[in-house]
């Protein structure tokens, strides 16, 4: 049976294109509650875009445990071989517009949602194993640098890289960025990485510090600065084309999971912080150790509903993970669900794909709001009421007295030194195994450093030497063939 044509109180409306207006050619009528209500919503079917991460694509999966961590972490999901969990993952594009092109060379968003009986865990993290910044103030200042102008509304590559070269600690995630890893050939064939630091553990009471990585079973691709821009002309949504096409054929994409661990010990003696987001763990020293694998095979049956309100935040975790002092991901923990409170309201985890599917939700004090629909708690008090039972699991709780924190409070900023250009260094030097891989990288950065003011070029080429002379001198002498001067 067909479903009756409504306005949105539920109303049959006979003629869904008539109007009321003052006989047939006169105006319009303000009592023609259909066409108001029909206008109004199309005035604000537009939510606001994410601030970053704002092109993205999305589907449902399965995450399966291969291997047995249960000495590392007691999170529910991951109690036995074999047990699987609902998951959705959404990738992205970070710096540009919701109608930029997939081909932009910048980081890939790479967030999974799972949904277990412990409430939902979000994974939160990029194609890319370390960030620009680890000073979490840095972010608006680095972020606006990468967007628009405010006066011509334009990208500025002075901008761009003004930023990066007086923040060097960037240096290592600007050489994955401009290898030609910073433009991946689709959402498929690249890799994920927390680049956080947490804390996992055991239900012993024992902890270590964890990175987590994902791996792409079906190898990693790549593009070329040449390729990238030629793909974003002719078809700028084409890996979320290639995510749905492949999907919708039965080739769901997999993924290998892997954690690398560490001690409290090991981090005192580590030459790098370990909650420094710029830097990696050596895997000869950590070495990885699989414990799971996940698969996408179930497209959205409605993109507004399912990937542009799916709302991710580092702060929605289970029993036994927990976030590091790491100060960037301690920003986030606030940053990222008081950005889905602005856009999408305060009760966005009512929404469909971000509900829990426990059925246990109870806070009575979390009331009321915009866009409440799960029936508000009825007659329950609004607030924690000693005539209305309720337990507490005394078995989750906070992995107490593991790190013991003293100090004044004190302003700090995490300066740049020599040090930050190592691990840029040894990334130059691996490049060199690959054909045409360090070529490219000095290639793709003159490209995009040519459009800047001759002092920022000198910068630039200043920036890149500190990682290796030749690559310094790689780039300057294209930048001056690009960019000649008088």
């Amino acid at each position: 049976m067909a479903p009756v044509f409504t306005n949105s109180n539920g109303a049959p409306i006979p003629e869904p294109f008539a109007t009321q207006r003052v006989g047939k050619h006169g105006p319009l009528l303000l009592q023609d509650f259909n066409l108001i209500d029909s206008l109004a919503h199309f005035d604000r079917e537009r939510i606001p875009e994410r601030v970053v991460h704002a092109k993205g694509s999305g589907a449902y999966g399965e995450f399966v445990v291969t291997d047995d961590i249960t000495d590392i972490c007691g999170a529910k999901f991951l109690e036995k071989v074999g047990k699987k969990t609902r998951i959705f993952t959404r990738f992205s594009t970070v710096g540009g517009e919701n109608g930029s092109a997939d081909a932009a060379r910048d980081p890939r968003g790479f967030s999974t949602k799972f949904y277990t009986e412990e409430g939902n865990l979000d994974l939160v993290y990029n194609n890319t194993p370390v960030f620009f910044i680890r000073d979490p103030s840095k972010f608006p200042h680095f972020i606006h640098t990468q967007k628009r102008n405010p006066e011509t509304n334009l990208k500025d590559p002075n901008m761009f890289w003004d930023y990066l070269t007086s923040n060097q600690e960037s240096i290592h995630q600007v050489m994955i960025l401009f290898s030609d890893r910073g433009t991946p050939a689709n959402y498929r064939e690249m890799n994920g990485y927390s680049g956080h630091t947490y804390k996992w553990s055991n239900k012993k009471g024992d902890w270590h510090y964890v990175q987590v990585h994902f791996i792409s079973d079906q190898g990693v691709k790549t593009l070329t600065n040449e390729e990238a821009g030629e793909l974003s002309g002719s078809n700028p949504d084409h890996a979320q084309e290639d995510l749905f096409k492949n999907i919708a054929a039965g080739n769901g994409p997999s993924w290998t999971c892997y954690i690398q661990t560490m001690t409290q010990e090991q981090a005192k003696k580590a030459p790098f912080s370990v909650f420094d987001l710029t830097k990696v763990w050596p895997h000869k020293d950590y070495p990885m150790r699989k414990f799971g694998k996940f698969t996408l095979n179930e497209n959205p049956k409605n993109y507004f509903a399912e990937v542009e309100q799916a709302a991710f935040s580092p702060a929605h975790t289970v029993p036994f993970m927990e976030p590091s002092a790491d100060p960037v991901l301690q920003s986030r923990l606030f940053s990222y669900a008081d950005t889905h409170r602005h856009r999408l309201g305060v009760n966005y985890t009512q929404i469909p794909v971000n509900c829990p599917v426990t059925g246990r939700v109870y806070n009575p004090h979390m009331r009321d709001g915009a866009m409440n629909v799960n029936g508000n708690l009825g007659n329950k008090p609004n607030y924690l009421a000693t005539s209305e039972p309720v337990e507490f699991q005394s078995n989750v709780k906070l992995q107490e007295d593991q790190e013991v924190w003293e100090g004044s409070a004190c302003p700090f900023h995490w300066k740049a030194t020599e040090a930050d250009f190592i691990q840029a260094t040894a990334l130059w030097n691996t490049l060199a195994r690959y054909p045409n891989q360090q070529k490219n990288l000095a290639h793709n950065v003159a490209s995009h450093a040519s459009g800047a003011s001759p002092h920022i070029q000198d910068r630039v080429i200043e920036y890149f030497s500190k990682v290796h002379s030749d690559l310094g001198n790689a780039i300057k002498k294209e930048i001056l063939q690009l960019s000649p001067r008088k």
